[in-house]
């Protein structure tokens, strides 16, 4: 087995007398974040030439997958991507503006509104989506698909189990 990054981390942690669950936690814990911020980046660079931020190819790419009519309410977004009410306001402000999203009434609930793709929405959503994955299958290049399934499917298993816990 070749070592990476964290493996030159652990003996300071045995050093200075961590248990080894505590130790096996933090090496879950700096692999899984070495991992997104390697995704993250390459997706990044692709979105650059678009004009996007992280944020906003997130919307996006959740109106583009989202029915009826590529349309959701703030609140969904917020919850299904994982960010604040506050900052989902602000990047749907930024992609209001720049005429890819609209905000329709619900003609069901007068305090609520919906958030749509508009045409060339859809156009820069389904772009920055193929940029995006060719981002991650390059991030991915030459890890086994089997070893990346058994990856992913433990990595499900762990967070079922903490994600079920409130972080303070």
């Amino acid at each position: 087995m070749t070592n990476d990054e964290v493996d030159g981390l652990v003996p300071r942690w045995r050093d200075a007398g961590m248990p080894a669950d505590l130790i096996a936690g933090l090496e879950l814990s700096k692999r899984a974040s070495r991992l997104d911020m390697l995704f993250q980046e390459a997706v990044r660079a692709e979105l650059a030439g678009l004009g996007l931020t992280y944020a906003e190819f997130d919307i996006l790419a959740a109106l583009a997958r989202a029915e009826p009519a590529h349309a959701m309410k703030p609140s969904e977004l917020s919850k299904a991507l994982f960010l604040t009410s506050g900052g989902t306001s602000n990047v749907l402000q930024r992609l209001t503006a720049a005429g890819y999203v609209e905000r329709a009434a619900d003609p069901g609930d007068a305090r609520s509104r919906w958030v749509r793709l508009t045409p060339e929405g859809l156009k820069v959503a389904n772009t920055a989506l193929d940029l995006a994955g060719k981002a991650n299958s390059e991030v991915m290049a030459g890890v086994p698909e089997e070893t990346v399934r058994r990856a992913a499917d433990a990595l499900r298993e762990v967070l079922v189990a903490v994600g079920r816990r409130r972080v303070r």
